[in-house]
Protein backbone atom coordinates (compact mmCIF):
# COMPACT_ATOMS: atom_id res chain seq x y z
CA UNK A 1 0.00 0.00 0.00
CA UNK A 2 1.37 3.62 -1.43
CA UNK A 3 1.06 6.82 1.36
CA UNK A 4 -1.29 7.79 -1.25
CA UNK A 5 -3.42 4.93 -0.84
CA UNK A 6 -3.04 5.13 3.21
CA UNK A 7 -6.10 6.60 5.27
CA UNK A 8 -4.94 7.80 8.03
CA UNK A 9 -8.44 8.81 9.67
CA UNK A 10 -12.00 8.86 8.64
CA UNK A 11 -13.12 12.52 7.06
CA UNK A 12 -10.46 14.36 5.21
CA UNK A 13 -7.82 16.91 6.65
CA UNK A 14 -4.52 18.12 4.85
CA UNK A 15 -2.40 17.64 7.99
CA UNK A 16 -3.88 14.75 9.23
CA UNK A 17 -1.05 12.53 7.61
CA UNK A 18 1.85 14.43 9.63
CA UNK A 19 -0.69 14.58 12.74
CA UNK A 20 -0.34 10.99 13.05
CA UNK A 21 3.33 10.87 12.05
CA UNK A 22 3.78 12.90 15.05
CA UNK A 23 1.51 10.59 17.32
CA UNK A 24 3.23 7.52 16.22
CA UNK A 25 6.61 9.34 16.77
CA UNK A 26 5.46 10.06 20.15
CA UNK A 27 4.42 6.95 21.60
CA UNK A 28 6.88 5.37 20.30
CA UNK A 29 10.15 7.60 22.02
CA UNK A 30 7.93 6.39 24.97
CA UNK A 31 7.90 2.55 25.15
CA UNK A 32 11.15 1.00 26.38
CA UNK A 33 13.09 -1.41 24.18
CA UNK A 34 12.44 -4.34 26.97
CA UNK A 35 8.60 -3.60 26.38
CA UNK A 36 8.66 -4.57 22.92
CA UNK A 37 9.20 -7.97 23.68
CA UNK A 38 5.98 -8.62 24.13
CA UNK A 39 2.22 -7.95 22.84
CA UNK A 40 1.00 -4.19 22.57
CA UNK A 41 -2.76 -2.88 22.24
CA UNK A 42 -3.52 -0.36 20.08
CA UNK A 43 -7.12 0.82 21.25
CA UNK A 44 -8.94 2.86 18.56
CA UNK A 45 -6.51 2.53 15.93
CA UNK A 46 -8.82 3.25 12.97
CA UNK A 47 -10.05 1.34 9.78
CA UNK A 48 -6.19 1.17 8.74
CA UNK A 49 -3.78 0.93 11.90
CA UNK A 50 -1.21 3.30 11.23
CA UNK A 51 0.51 3.37 14.49
CA UNK A 52 0.85 -0.61 14.69
CA UNK A 53 2.32 -0.72 11.35
CA UNK A 54 5.23 1.93 12.40
CA UNK A 55 6.01 -0.11 15.39
CA UNK A 56 7.78 -2.43 16.45
CA UNK A 57 6.67 -5.78 18.51
CA UNK A 58 6.79 -9.63 19.26
CA UNK A 59 2.92 -9.73 18.85
CA UNK A 60 0.31 -6.75 17.95
CA UNK A 61 -3.32 -6.50 18.65
CA UNK A 62 -5.80 -3.78 17.41
CA UNK A 63 -9.49 -2.76 18.85
CA UNK A 64 -11.72 -0.59 16.97
CA UNK A 65 -15.21 0.08 16.40
CA UNK A 66 -14.87 0.23 12.62
CA UNK A 67 -13.17 -3.33 10.65
CA UNK A 68 -10.42 -4.19 9.44
CA UNK A 69 -8.82 -2.66 6.02
CA UNK A 70 -7.74 -5.89 5.16
CA UNK A 71 -4.69 -4.62 3.17
CA UNK A 72 -3.70 -3.14 6.09
CA UNK A 73 -3.83 -5.40 8.99
CA UNK A 74 -0.75 -7.79 7.98
CA UNK A 75 0.35 -9.59 11.09
CA UNK A 76 -2.23 -7.64 13.63
CA UNK A 77 -5.08 -9.19 15.37
CA UNK A 78 -8.35 -7.50 15.25
CA UNK A 79 -11.03 -7.18 17.21
CA UNK A 80 -14.08 -4.49 16.24
CA UNK A 81 -15.71 -2.93 19.06
CA UNK A 82 -17.28 -0.32 20.04
CA UNK A 83 -16.15 0.88 23.23
CA UNK A 84 -18.68 3.82 24.17
CA UNK A 85 -21.45 0.70 24.28
CA UNK A 86 -18.87 -2.09 25.58
CA UNK A 87 -15.96 -0.46 27.46
CA UNK A 88 -14.54 -3.85 28.18
CA UNK A 89 -11.01 -6.01 27.22
CA UNK A 90 -11.44 -9.36 26.07
CA UNK A 91 -8.25 -10.56 27.00
CA UNK A 92 -6.79 -12.16 30.23
CA UNK A 93 -5.34 -10.68 32.98
CA UNK A 94 -1.94 -9.56 33.00
CA UNK A 95 -2.06 -10.34 29.01
CA UNK A 96 -0.13 -6.84 27.30
CA UNK A 97 2.79 -5.28 27.57
CA UNK A 98 2.19 -1.78 26.43
CA UNK A 99 -2.02 -0.18 25.79
CA UNK A 100 -1.71 2.62 23.43
CA UNK A 101 -4.68 4.73 23.07
CA UNK A 102 -3.55 7.83 20.75
CA UNK A 103 -6.07 10.40 20.21
CA UNK A 104 -9.08 8.03 21.09
CA UNK A 105 -10.18 9.03 25.04
CA UNK A 106 -11.67 12.67 23.65
CA UNK A 107 -13.94 10.46 21.46
CA UNK A 108 -15.29 8.59 24.70
CA UNK A 109 -18.07 9.60 27.36
CA UNK A 110 -16.72 9.64 30.48
CA UNK A 111 -18.07 6.82 32.23
CA UNK A 112 -16.84 4.58 29.31
CA UNK A 113 -14.16 5.89 29.66
CA UNK A 114 -13.36 5.15 33.78
CA UNK A 115 -13.87 1.26 32.79
CA UNK A 116 -11.78 0.77 29.93
CA UNK A 117 -9.06 2.92 32.23
CA UNK A 118 -9.80 0.04 34.82
CA UNK A 119 -9.43 -2.57 31.85
CA UNK A 120 -6.29 -1.55 31.00
CA UNK A 121 -5.15 -1.50 34.41
CA UNK A 122 -6.69 -5.19 34.65
CA UNK A 123 -5.01 -6.44 31.27
CA UNK A 124 -1.42 -5.04 31.54
CA UNK A 125 1.43 -7.05 32.97
CA UNK A 126 3.03 -5.68 35.80
CA UNK A 127 5.58 -2.97 34.84
CA UNK A 128 3.62 -3.17 31.73
CA UNK A 129 2.49 0.75 30.77
CA UNK A 130 -0.24 2.28 28.81
CA UNK A 131 -0.20 5.43 26.63
CA UNK A 132 -2.79 8.23 26.17
CA UNK A 133 -2.47 11.28 23.90
CA UNK A 134 -5.18 13.65 23.01
CA UNK A 135 -5.84 17.64 22.62
CA UNK A 136 -4.78 20.10 25.07
CA UNK A 137 -8.42 21.31 26.57
CA UNK A 138 -7.59 24.82 25.57
CA UNK A 139 -7.08 23.45 21.95
CA UNK A 140 -10.55 22.79 21.44
CA UNK A 141 -11.64 26.06 19.45
CA UNK A 142 -8.38 25.67 17.45
CA UNK A 143 -9.21 22.43 15.91
CA UNK A 144 -12.76 23.32 15.18
CA UNK A 145 -11.76 26.18 13.10
CA UNK A 146 -8.66 24.32 11.49
CA UNK A 147 -11.48 21.66 11.03
CA UNK A 148 -13.44 24.17 9.23
CA UNK A 149 -10.65 24.95 7.04
CA UNK A 150 -10.21 21.27 6.45
CA UNK A 151 -6.80 21.16 7.64
CA UNK A 152 -8.00 18.23 9.96
CA UNK A 153 -10.69 15.85 9.94
CA UNK A 154 -14.60 17.56 10.53
CA UNK A 155 -15.88 14.18 11.15
CA UNK A 156 -13.31 13.23 13.50
CA UNK A 157 -13.19 16.89 15.45
CA UNK A 158 -16.69 16.95 15.52
CA UNK A 159 -17.52 13.73 17.20
CA UNK A 160 -15.24 14.97 20.12
CA UNK A 161 -16.93 14.49 23.52
CA UNK A 162 -14.75 15.99 25.92
CA UNK A 163 -11.50 18.13 26.41
CA UNK A 164 -9.11 16.63 28.91
CA UNK A 165 -6.09 18.43 30.96
CA UNK A 166 -3.50 16.44 32.27
CA UNK A 167 -4.94 16.24 36.39
CA UNK A 168 -8.10 15.11 35.30
CA UNK A 169 -6.39 12.26 33.04
CA UNK A 170 -4.06 11.96 36.56
CA UNK A 171 -7.67 11.22 37.91
CA UNK A 172 -8.69 8.27 36.01
CA UNK A 173 -5.79 6.55 36.52
CA UNK A 174 -5.86 6.51 40.03
CA UNK A 175 -9.35 5.95 39.66
CA UNK A 176 -8.63 3.05 37.73
CA UNK A 177 -5.64 1.80 40.43
CA UNK A 178 -2.47 3.17 38.66
CA UNK A 179 0.01 4.67 41.44
CA UNK A 180 0.31 8.36 40.82
CA UNK A 181 4.04 8.06 41.39
CA UNK A 182 3.85 5.74 38.45
CA UNK A 183 2.25 8.58 36.03
CA UNK A 184 4.00 10.88 33.53
CA UNK A 185 2.55 13.57 31.26
CA UNK A 186 3.75 16.18 28.79
CA UNK A 187 3.04 18.06 25.99
CA UNK A 188 3.66 17.45 22.26
CA UNK A 189 2.88 19.09 18.83
CA UNK A 190 3.34 22.51 20.19
CA UNK A 191 1.40 22.20 23.03
CA UNK A 192 -1.72 21.47 20.89
CA UNK A 193 -1.73 17.57 22.42
CA UNK A 194 -0.71 16.08 25.40
CA UNK A 195 0.46 12.48 26.28
CA UNK A 196 0.23 10.95 29.09
CA UNK A 197 1.83 7.56 30.69
CA UNK A 198 1.20 5.23 33.67
CA UNK A 199 2.71 2.02 34.68
CA UNK A 200 0.93 -0.84 35.81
Amino acid sequence: MTNSQIKFTRGKGVLEPLLARLRTRQANRLIPQHLRKGRILDIGCGSYPYFLSHTLFKEKFAIDQLPANEDAVSGIHWHTIDLNAEPQIPFDDNYFNVITMLAVVEHLNPASLTKLFSEAFRTLVPGGMVIITTPAAWSDPLLRWMARLSLVSAEEINEHVYAYTLPLLGWYFGKAGFEMDKVRFGYFEFRLNMWAVAYK
